[in-house]
């Protein structure tokens, strides 16, 4: 089981060079990005830690975070592409040209209601429309959740279909099922990632952590020896086979602040 942070050594905070962090209640907590998240940000950003954000979110949040916060980029629907902003300009880096993302992710919508027509109640996030490549289903954001048995349940139908003789993946976060067809994932794309942005550094699996908080989380803290848990992902832990090595004792964007502060105090 995870360790309390106090337990993270001054050799391995002074190891890190690069937090990927998930957003959607890592960042957030409750729905709101409390002002400590961004106060954290921006500490890690003074303290020349790179901060890359994974997210299962849409393409229009993610094009948000990348032009504001105080992030190095991010990566988004689960690995679909990735945004940076830079003294050179913006850029989008998708893994399949966007058109061909489109067209998959309309046969994919078509795909999903029709198994959706046996599950009353639950709908499309509402920001579909602001995304790529994958398609989201609203289990848990500005509504009441959906039981963990119904999501369970239709988490394990969609897992079964296929789309054009190919597997169709699904993952799931605080907030949505994420579906999508193709070979990224929240791993595969951040090895991409820092392999496009380490400035031709070479980086050691101990200088990259990260922090996350749900199911969606696992192949993160599968890959990389030193990940962190936000406290609400308590519930999920018996579910998970990779557990994070660490976990705060806040929630959310507020356990994000309380690792900052304590990443930081022991590499002073």
């Amino acid at each position: 089981m995870p360790k309390p942070l106090a337990a993270l050594s001054h050799a391995q905070a002074n190891e890190i060079q690069w937090l990927l962090t998930d957003v959607d209640d890592t960042l957030t907590w409750e729905g709101k990005l409390p002002p400590e998240t961004l106060q954290a940000l921006n500490k890690l950003e003074l303290a020349g830690i790179k901060v890359v954000a994974v997210t299962g979110a849409c393409a229009g949040w993610c094009d948000q975070i990348a032009k504001l916060w105080p992030v190095h980029g991010v990566i988004g629907e689960n690995g679909a592409f990735w945004m940076r902003k830079s003294e050179s300009g913006f850029v989008t880096h998708s893994l399949k040209p966007l058109y061909e993302m489109r067209a998959q992710q309309q046969a994919l919508i078509s795909l999903l209601q029709e198994l959706l027509s046996e599950y009353p109640g639950i709908e499309l996030a509402n920001d579909q429309a602001f995304r790529f490549c994958d398609v989201a289903i609203n289990i848990g954001q500005d509504r009441i959740p959906v039981s963990n048995d119904v999501t369970t349940s239709l988490l394990n139908a969609i897992q079964q279909l296929e789309l054009n003789g190919e597997e169709v993946k699904a993952t799931q976060s605080s907030i949505h099922i994420n579906v999508w067809v193709g070979e990224h994932s929240k791993c595969f794309s951040s090895e991409k990632y820092l392999e496009n942005n380490a400035n031709g550094h070479s980086l050691s699996s101990l200088n990259i952590a990260y922090i996350g908080d749900s199911l969606n989380d696992e192949s993160m803290f599968a890959w990389l020896p030193t990940t962190f848990g936000v406290n609400n992902i308590q519930p999920h832990l018996e579910s998970l086979n990779a557990k994070p090595k660490f976990i705060t004792s806040s929630k959310g964007g507020y356990g994000f602040a309380e690792l900052t502060d304590h990443l930081l105090t022991l590499r002073s």
